[in-house]
């Protein structure tokens, strides 16, 4: 399946996600930028309240776009060990990223709540969505991030690798992601429109839903 854009993918992962059981007490947490969107269409057709999980990827020194791990809301990370093995990651390397990174994650996380509190997920269902998983790094970090306080964990994507999915599917109560095509090369492969969501784009649609709540 070709999506046109995020928002079409949101519309189409909604029909899969309001079959889910007992959603009365469900939050929807859209990880930014490009899951926000998504979330958003998600959370208006199933009627629930909608906020962001911010996750920043933790970029290995010298190569930002080749993931070490992630790092998300409240300090919970996950590492990937074949990478911090294979580029032989001191400790120190890896405790400057964490500190870079989550100095700009508290500051999104101000920008795109215009000092707004956090919804509460004590005792409720959590559906965690994002654009598409790869190699999961950032859901599993959002995960980490909830699955303590949550009732019931649910992770919502559009389009995934077939053995990501699998792999979390034994870390939440439930994954659900209506496409897993192989090969899996990348996420934006199946979307016609994929430019980059903007802080403002994430501001406005979170300021939209509150509105509606």
């Amino acid at each position: 399946m070709l999506f046109q854009n995020r928002q079409d993918a949101g519309r189409i992962l909604a029909q899969s996600v309001a079959t889910v059981p007992d959603l009365k007490d469900a939050v929807v947490l859209g990880l930014p930028r490009g899951g926000v969107p998504v979330a958003f269409e998600v959370a208006r057709a199933c009627q629930l309240p909608l906020d962001v999980l911010v996750v920043r990827k933790l970029g290995a020194p010298g190569q930002r776009e080749l993931a070490m791990g992630a790092l998300a809301s409240g300090g919970n990370f996950v590492l990937n060990p074949d990478i911090l093995h294979a580029l032989h990651i001191s400790e120190e390397s890896l405790r400057a990223v964490v500190k870079e990174e989550k100095q700009k994650m508290e500051r999104q996380e101000r920008a795109y709540r215009d000092q707004l509190p956090t919804l509460a997920i004590e005792g409720r269902t959590v559906i965690l969505v994002d654009d598409g998983l790869a190699t999961g790094a950032s859901m599993r970090a959002a995960v980490q991030a909830v699955r303590l306080r949550a009732r019931r964990v649910v992770v919502a994507v559009p389009v995934g690798a077939e053995s990501t999915c699998r792999e979390l599917a034994r870390e939440v109560d439930s994954v659900i992601c209506p496409n897993t095509p192989e090969p899996f090369e990348a996420v934006g492969r199946f979307y016609r429109d994929f430019e980059p969501t903007s802080d403002e784009a994430v501001r406005r649609l979170l300021a939209e839903a509150r509105r509606s709540q």
